[in-house]
């Protein structure tokens, strides 16, 4: 679909449910989209401490299949498919033969060696489709982003919210597992995924359904504190959590080391696309690290601020960049994500951020910014073991 005012934006299949709800509606990586409904903060905090609805139907989908989808998907991405079992999902990155990242992804297995549905970014979808058939070894590749739409359930009361709608067995899909379940006579894939920090999932449903669906989460989470939630507060959200975002924080230069994702390569497990300069730069020893800063003078970290060494001559103590930055609406801080040289990279450091030819005091600091429902799951289970 595109919006009448100009052709070459798309829409979901849930534009006319945002309007309905008071979203004010903008251009976003090629699509028409609701970037708030009430307002950020308020946004922020409902999935924070209730629970949220994000229409992230402008993510794309690509279905590879056959005898040699894993063989395929080896090759072209850089964590350890093999690994994955029917039922659940990986974290991985699209490399580049320059050692770059052309996207990072969702890997969902459908059936081991021979079905995987992978969730790329809006505004690289046509771009990763290009890839994956340019890199494809045998497998069947289909772009199915037409025939989804997708509804990000996120928050403490996630579940209990999508029990009521889907059914009890919701609580039983483990974190980064996926589900079918059936909507209104029709399959639905959920996966416990997610962009926020918090617990929940996403949920792919076909077009026709979407607008019922979002409906019945609605009606049902009322008493949950339910809201729809806006592109700002996706982007404040995953913000606090030091998540990466394609255009930020990663981009065709980046090696995956340097931000912080060398988690997601397994070469000792495979070769795939870019290896050997991608394990030739993190031996060379990294220049740089993606960091978290906290401004402690006037202002706000925003993309594109330069960091510095000192608060002044700015011309020759550069040390880094700015790539995402926000006035935290959990904490009231405001925070950001860079790049700074390793050498000052340590938290506790002390930075300078040219603030409009001001130089800004800042220290670097262990990320994530706050204290999720997922950080605190992780440090309970931690405890117990």
């Amino acid at each position: 679909m595109a919006h009448a005012t100009d052709e070459k934006l798309q829409e979901t299949h849930l534009r006319a449910t945002h309007e309905a709800s008071g979203a004010k509606m903008v251009p976003f990586a090629g699509w028409y989209m609701p970037v708030q409904y009430k307002g950020l903060k308020e946004e922020h905090l409902a999935v924070r401490e209730h629970v949220g609805l994000f229409d992230v139907s402008h993510m794309g989908e690509i279905r590879v299949k056959g005898p040699k989808s894993l063989e395929t998907l080896q090759w072209i991405t850089t964590n350890d498919v093999s690994k994955l079992k029917a039922g659940e999902a990986q974290y991985s990155l699209f490399p580049n033969e320059d050692g770059g990242i052309v996207d990072d992804l969702f890997i969902y297995c459908m059936q081991p060696g021979e079905d995987y549905l992978l969730c790329v970014n809006a505004s690289n979808a046509d771009k990763d489709f290009a890839y994956v058939v340019k890199n494809n070894r045998g497998a069947e590749v289909v772009n199915e982003s037409s025939m989804w739409s997708q509804i990000a359930v996120q928050g403490p009361k996630a579940i209990e919210l999508m029990k009521r709608v889907l059914g009890a067995g919701v609580a039983e899909v483990p974190r980064n597992g996926h589900r079918e379940f059936t909507f209104n006579g029709t399959t639905t894939i959920l996966a416990r995924t997610g962009y926020t920090g918090e617990d929940g999932a996403e949920i792919f449903v076909r077009n026709d359904q979407a607008a019922n669906l979002w409906q019945a989460l609605i009606q049902k989470g009322q008493d949950l504190g339910v809201q729809p939630i806006g592109l700002g507060a996706r982007d404040t959200l995953r913000t606090e959590m030091k998540y990466s975002l394609y255009g930020n924080e990663i981009d065709d230069t980046t090696n995956p080391y340097e931000a912080g994702l060398g988690w997601v390569v397994k070469p000792a497990a495979k070769d795939f696309i870019g290896k050997a300069k991608i394990l030739a730069a993190k031996e060379k020893g990294l220049r740089q690290k993606l960091v978290g800063i906290v401004l402690e003078d006037r202002g706000i970290p925003r993309q594109g601020f330069t960091v510095h060494s000192g608060p002044d001559s700015f011309d020759t103590n550069k040390i880094g960049r700015v790539t995402s930055g926000t006035l935290s609406p959990s904490s009231g801080l405001p925070i950001g994500i860079a790049y700074i040289d390793a050498a000052y990279a340590e938290i506790g450091k002390t930075v300078y951020l040219d603030v409009r030819g001001r130089g800004a005091k800042a220290r670097v600091v262990a990320t994530p910014f706050v204290e999720s429902g997922l950080t605190r799951a992780a440090t309970s289970e931690q405890k117990k073991k």
